[in-house]
């Protein structure tokens, strides 16, 4: 399991090595060409308050006059794999052409043959060790998880995992998704284990549902998914959920009511989104040019507007890309340096293990 400190910002010893390459490269013209001819991208699980992806979409719209068709914002890792097997045969609307998962999904997605492979113009500068060799699947952007304080509800803030299971949180804590299927809140479960299992990751899957087992038999744990109204409206006043997402909440809300976001000093978990072409793709030439905005400047540019650490990021600073605005707004440079970058093999039985037991150990049926 590798460690990493936060550096200029939180960026993982794997992005550091970032080559020199066609940092600048556009979308071939016949690219464009064919995905105007295609007329639409279909994505899924893309909820436009999650790492800038709403003005990522337009932007995108703007540039190629490609029409996006967004599926079930709300979407887990799990659900938009399912999508792909379930419209292999299904040229329509609800067939996704592209998704947007966590770390471990896109070997696993590869290995079951549902997605396809194409290297971007900027394939280069994106790190060995954050992409498949064969292009099947692509690291895109990362964050670490932490706490999402209402603190006009929660008076006295957490520091820790092992706070959350005190009086104070009573009826308090929630997590951004099912656990049974989102990456996010797999993550979060594995990452409160690593906590408690000391940094033993052969042992956090078990000690992370052990220790929801706790919480939720303390009264502590609410089983309904986190977001910004529920945080807000004080049904989930606290929420484990991807710092990005945190602190565009903080930004949504205006300080109605006033949000702290914490990231926990032990167990801190960064976790890899990536992406990939569906190997039935009704729109496979949009799906394309898409993955070119996502990797091109501009759209890495917006990934960080929206809080999170884009793959191409030792590439964007080479090159004097980076928004120093919006690296202020991030979480002070010490809370990310004991970060842990789970390996795609601790990600796979952590993963197996938490979504097999949580109903078992936990006993909370979260929606």
């Amino acid at each position: 399991m590798a460690r990493t400190p936060h550096g200029i910002a939180l960026v993982s010893a794997l992005a550091l090595q970032a080559a020199a390459g066609a940092a600048h490269a556009q979308a071939p013209e016949a690219l464009v060409s064919a995905a105007k001819g295609e007329g639409q991208l279909t994505v899924i699980a893309l909820p436009h308050d999650w790492c800038g992806y709403g003005a990522i979409i337009d932007g995108f719209k703007a540039k190629y006059g490609v029409k996006i068709n967004e599926l079930n914002p709300d979407a887990g890792s799990g659900d938009e794999v399912e999508a792909i097997k379930a419209n292999k045969g299904n040229t329509g609307s609800q067939a996704p052409d592209v998704i947007d998962v966590g770390l471990s999904f896109g070997p696993q997605a590869k290995t079951d043959k549902l997605t396809q492979p194409y290297k971007v113009s900027t394939w280069d500068t994106i790190p060995a060790d954050q992409k498949d060799a064969d292009g099947y699947w692509t690291g895109d952007y990362y964050g670490v998880l932490a706490f999402e304080v209402n603190t006009d509800i929660i008076k006295k803030a957490p520091t820790d995992w092992a706070d959350l299971l005190g009086d104070d949180y009573k009826n308090s804590v929630a997590l951004a998704g099912d656990p049974r299927t989102s990456n996010q809140a797999i993550q979060a479960v594995y990452a409160a284990g690593l906590s408690v299992a000391k940094g033993d990751a052969a042992k956090a899957g078990a000690a992370g549902l052990d220790y929801f087992g706790k919480l939720n038999k303390a009264g502590n744990f609410v089983p309904t998914i986190g977001k910004a109204a529920s945080v807000a409206q004080g049904a989930t006043p606290l929420v484990v959920r991807w710092d990005y997402n945190a602190l565009t909440d903080r930004d949504t809300l205006k300080g109605n009511p006033t949000i702290d976001v914490v990231v926990p000093k032990t167990g801190v978990v960064a976790g890899v989104y990536v992406q990939a072409i569906s190997a039935f793709a009704p729109h496979p030439n949009a799906a394309k040019l898409w993955l070119e905005y996502l990797y091109s400047d501009e759209g890495q540019g917006g990934f960080l507007k929206g809080y999170c650490h884009p793959v191409r990021f030792a590439d964007l600073v080479k090159n004097k890309k980076v928004d120093a605005a919006v690296m202020s707004k991030l979480p002070p440079a010490e809370a990310y340096e004991h970060a842990v970058f789970p390996s795609l093999a601790e990600q796979d039985s952590s993963k197996a293990e938490i979504t097999k037991q949580w109903d078992s150990a936990v006993g909370a049926n979260v929606k």
